[in-house]
């Protein structure tokens, strides 16, 4: 079953379009990865999933249930988010503003959730921990189980990664492996291609002179920099 439909779609940055005449879709429990050199689309494209970006052309078709406001999104990391002031039970529980419209109060419900996803993730440890004293590592748990609390069957990853070190990394793509083996489906956008392939069941590939939709493997053997660790020419 299809959750997203991309048709036709025409994404425009200052008026100048970055992508073109762009199809695909997000199957349920699919691992996207998106790929590709800077400013081919990739950010824009996030923008329009998450409903910040109107299309030029085309449209963005979600199932019923699904709307954007119900994906769980995952940002780049920040200096400004790594310094929130606010303690990790703060900021996983405010991932359950989204379905609140106007009315910003906690429900049983929403608390209730909120614990599930932090037990999920192995941080109910550090519920009253200051966010901004953690790791890397552990302050993307926390992130990520914020967005969890938003998600109903979708997450979208923005360079989960970037600025973790190898270690934090490697336990944060096994956290993805085993959220997809529970059947969440997942976009992740990545410049670590070789670790964010394992978990990727398809490959949207964006380039300047168009785009390619693939599986990891097809994508592997079209690029050989990528089997020598490099990035995609």
């Amino acid at each position: 079953m299809s959750l997203i439909h991309c048709d036709n779609l025409t994404l425009s940055y200052d008026s100048r379009p970055v992508l073109n005449d762009l199809s695909f879709s997000v199957e349920a429990g699919d691992c996207l990865c998106i790929v590709g050199e800077n400013g081919t689309g990739k950010s824009t494209l996030v923008k329009a999933l998450l409903g910040l970006k109107a299309p030029s052309k085309g449209a963005i078709v979600f199932s019923e249930g699904l709307t954007s406001t119900a994906i769980g999104y995952l940002p780049q990391r920040n200096e400004t988010q790594k310094d929130f002031p606010a303690s990790v039970w703060e900021v996983v529980l405010s991932g359950r503003l989204n379905g609140h419209g106007l009315f910003a109060f906690y429900s049983k419900a929403d608390k209730i959730a909120a614990e599930a996803q932090m037990e999920r993730l192995n941080i109910s440890d550090l519920k009253k921990r200051s966010f901004a004293e953690l790791s890397g590592g552990q302050q993307q748990r926390v992130l990520l189980a914020r967005a969890l609390c938003a998600a109903k069957q979708l997450i979208l990853l923005d360079e989960p990664v970037a600025g973790l070190d190898p270690v934090a990394a490697a336990e944060f793509y096994g956290i993805v492996q085993k959220l997809k083996q529970e059947g969440m489906t997942v976009i992740m956008v990545s410049h670590d291609l070789l670790s964010s392939l394992r978990c990727a069941t398809r490959v949207l590939w964006l380039r300047h002179d168009g785009y390619t939709l693939c599986t990891p493997e097809e994508f592997a053997e079209r690029i050989p920099a990528l089997l020598k660790g490099g990035e995609p020419a």
